[in-house]
């Protein structure tokens, strides 16, 4: 670790130099070198490499910025972001920002996005890395269009940068950019993913690569990269806060995958599909910084011991500058609010069910949020504003610092139970301001005491039977792993165990995490057309109240899908309930155990159950697609406290 320490310990202030067609900004650490006015990132010098972006690459394609935007019911168009304008924005031996600006106007409207960008990069005195954000504005009066996507990537030296980082138990060896060509690879079911079959490596031919596999829920992406060996160099994206990401915290995108590249993504349409997509109409003024994030480079003499880079890489996002320090104050557009510009939101949530505890239950490990003004759940379609989450403590405490001024409602769901919390005042934070919201009492949805359950209300279809991936589409760092759905082709996994027939589910008798497939798919004939499929689940009642019961269906995900519900009759034409058509978060197929969140809750008549054995068809009926399905969170039945089970 010494040799990490004594690479930031440089003491070089930092220098600009400003020529015709490049920046370049040294600390004495590392050298960025920026293209001059559009800020493409085409150069980053360290520890003795000239390069450690892609040189085979031209220079607009080694690191930028980009969106993908169209306007209203258009298709959507792909904008690497190029400035037309360059400036200093400060200088002196302790730092450097300087800013790339793209204004919009009239004569650009549908050629590029309807947006003011300013792209700044911020390089410190002493720092082995270096900063960037940006600033997006929509102007009052300017085009509708829609935002579908904006990050920044990183291309790397394929030479080099061979080994990529996650998590601790998510690393390896990755396949070659090269690998995934026609000669050396075989298609699948979509363009991301391909079957490895005369890899470079041989050691990983017969395996799976699909980005997606690499995909992490927003708020686990605090530091992901990459590491080269000769000389051994970790190249590391570092997201120090949520803020000015969208969805909430179990919102999931992508992080580093086979190139080798590296992407700060702030929004994209994966595992949520349209329905977070911010639609900007009737000239809606908007204005939104995105960052800044971190690009952490470190290096060690051991270039056998990968944990060392690794380590130090998570050290930075722990304690030493990155997290404490947020926000940072070295930014200087005024755009981005420093600490004491910000304030702060307190309480405690508890939950009321007195079906299951005649006093308030602690809401222990509850999420709590702040976001923008909506309905219940509204914040896991949300992007245009901030969002601020944390976790409640084991005594249902939560505090909610650093939040920029503006209005918010605060938004929540407990692990355990179902459905959202919202408390119906609208939350004004200013500068300085310091909130206690004192008790914070959520009532989940409850008619009646629990009859039977599927499952554990967590927004997620984890603890459902996931199966052994097919054996020629495998991703062996996911063999044995607790993120075993992340293989590839499980979905085609339920027709090889249901070839003829469908799930039947007996209460009191299946066991959810082995008898309750993870997703609700379509099975796939010999014509190798797609078929829907019905579920089935068999419970007794010991008597039937004259009140009905509630049927309760929470889903972690839905793709294209309409599930229908039927009791005790699966040939009735007319359901006695559909969610109708919903959902396009893909999840099914990008290994996303979870997508967006939906709870539908049933009156169930009484002319619909029978004393005894009693039948619930659920159909997922579209099946144009092995993607079309379903996962479920979470079922319930609930019965009036007369109503009991046999």
């Amino acid at each position: 670790m010494q040799a990490l320490r004594k690479l930031r310990m440089a003491p070089a202030g930092v220098s600009i130099r400003v020529q015709d067609d490049h920046v370049v900004i040294d600390n004495g650490i590392l050298q960025l070198t920026l293209s001059n006015p559009e800020g493409l990132i085409t150069g980053v010098r360290y520890n003795g490499v000239d390069n450690l972006l892609e040189v085979l690459n031209k220079e607009g394609n080694r690191g930028y910025w980009d969106v993908v935007w169209s306007e209203p019911q258009g298709s959507g168009i792909f904008d690497v972001i190029q400035g037309t304008h360059f400036e200093i924005i400060h200088e002196d031996e302790n730092q450097v920002e300087v800013s790339f600006t793209r204004n919009w106007d009239p004569s650009l409207r549908g050629k590029l996005v309807p947006l003011n960008i300013d792209k700044r990069f911020i390089m410190l005195r002493g720092c082995s890395g270096f900063y960037t954000y940006a600033i997006y504005e929509h102007r009052e009066g300017w085009p509708d269009f829609d935002l579908a996507e904006t990050r920044v990537a990183f291309k790397l030296r394929k030479d080099k940068f061979r080994y990529m980082a996650i998590a601790d138990n998510r690393q390896r060896f990755m396949p070659m950019p090269d690998d995934r060509m026609p000669d050396r690879s075989q298609k699948l079911a979509y363009p991301e993913a391909v079957l490895l079959t005369n890899p470079v490596n041989p050691d990983i031919k017969g395996e799976v690569d699909d980005k997606y596999q690499y995909s992490s829920e927003d708020k686990d992406i605090k530091v992901h990269g990459w590491m080269s060996f000769d000389p051994p160099i970790g190249f590391w994206q570092i997201t120090p806060s949520d803020e000015f990401r969208g969805g909430g915290p179990i919102k999931q995108d992508l992080t580093s995958h086979v190139g080798p590249i590296t992407l700060a993504m702030f929004l994209s349409a994966h595992y949520s599909g349209e329905d977070i997509v911010p639609k900007f109409r009737n000239g809606e003024y908007w204005k939104k910084v995105f960052g800044p994030v971190f690009i952490y480079l470190n290096s060690t003499v051991d270039g056998t011991d990968r944990g060392l880079l690794w380590d130090d890489a998570k050290l930075q996002v722990q304690t030493l500058t990155q997290v404490e320090s947020w926000p940072y104050g070295f930014p200087v557009s005024e755009d981005f609010q420093k600490r004491d510009q910000r304030g702060s939101v307190t309480g405690r949530l508890l939950v009321r069910d007195k079906f299951i505890d005649g006093k308030d239950i602690i809401g222990n490990a509850a999420f709590v949020g702040l976001a923008l003004p909506g309905e219940v759940g509204s914040w896991q379609r949300e992007f245009k504003g901030y969002q601020f989450w944390t976790r409640a403590d084991d005594k249902g405490i939560f505090t909610i610092t650093n939040v920029r001024t503006g209005n918010y409602n605060i938004y929540a769901w407990v692990p355990g139970f179902i459905g959202d919390y919202k408390l119906d005042v609208t939350i004004t934070i200013t500068s300085g301001s310091q909130i206690n919201l004192g008790d914070l009492v959520y009532k989940p949805p409850r008619d009646g005491p629990t009859l039977w359950e599927i499952g554990i209300p967590d927004r997620s279809a984890a603890e459902f039977f996931i199966p052994e991936p097919n054996p020629i589409y495998v991703n062996r760092l996911y063999v044995n792993h607790p993120d075993r759905f992340k293989q590839y082709g499980l979905w085609e996994r339920y027709a090889d165990l249901y070839p003829d027939s469908d799930l039947i589910y007996s209460v009191g008798e299946s066991d959810y995490r082995k008898d309750w497939f993870f997703a609700h798919v379509t099975r796939k004939t010999k014509e190798n057309s797609y078929q829907a499929t019905t579920w089935q689940i068999k419970f007794r009642l010991g008597s039937v109240h004259q009140t009905g019961a509630m049927f309760r269906l929470a889903l972690a995900s839905a793709t294209l899908s309409e599930l229908q519900v039927r009791f005790n009759d699966a040939t009735v034409n007319a359901p006695h309930f559909t969610t109708k058509l919903i959902g396009r978060d893909n999840s099914i197929a990008r290994h996303g155990i979870h997508g967006l969140y939906w709870l539908f809750n049933i009156d169930v008549q009484n002319a619909w159950l029978i004393r005894g054995d009693n039948t619930i068809y659920l159909t997922q009926t579209r099946s144009a697609s092995p993607f079309h399905g379903i996962m479920y969170d979470y079922i319930r039945m609930e019965g009036p406290p007369e109503q009991a089970m046999h």
